[in-house]
């Protein structure tokens, strides 16, 4: 029983952390219709399907790597903090693990690396709304707490409304240095 893990943020956003999500679904169970890479749905849709998924999955968790953490380490090591992070919270130990991209010698577990994962494997994708759906709401909760950014529609990547509030208020501390 592979189990999958996918990382959201990891490559493009100026602000915000790293978040990943190791998702077991059940075995021979019926796929949740309309799972697919998190970057091809609509945020209604994913929204939608990451209920269905915690509903169904045997066990998943989220791990994180703040701001300051992607700073010192890099995004790659912090986005390897996250996923391990993720593995240790869940609740029924991983024996093998599918993991979008390519491997990863430092994850601790054994695993198998999918490149475009979370448009070719059931659990990846699952694993990859979630992360998605959690770190998009993490980012419309700071757009709140800092608004003229834009973090509530573009969530915390760089486009143009992004890079006018960085220009006329400057870096928050939820900005990648």
């Amino acid at each position: 029983n592979a189990h999958g893990l996918r990382v959201d943020g990891c490559a493009g956003p100026l602000a915000g952390p790293v978040v990943a999500c190791a998702v077991i679904m059940p075995a021979g169970a019926r796929a949740i219709a309309g799972v697919n890479d998190s970057k091809r749905l609509v945020a209604r849709e994913r929204e939608r399907l990451a209920g269905l998924i915690r509903a169904r999955a045997v066990a998943f968790a989220l791990g994180a790597a703040s701001v300051h953490e992607i700073d010192q380490l890099n995004i790659y090591k912090a986005s390897v903090l996250a996923m391990r992070r993720a593995l240790r919270r869940l609740a029924v130990p991983p024996d093998h693990v599918i993991v979008d991209g390519t491997p990863i010698r430092t994850l601790g577990v054994p695993h198998t690396a999918v490149v475009g994962g979370d448009g070719r494997c059931y659990n990846v994708a699952c694993a990859s709304i979630i992360a998605k759906v959690t770190r998009d709401r993490l980012m419309r909760a700071l757009a709140r707490r800092h608004p003229g950014y834009g973090w509530e529609r573009n969530m915390g990547y760089g486009t143009p409304v992004h890079l006018e509030g960085l220009s006329g208020h400057g870096a928050t501390v939820h900005h990648r240095r």
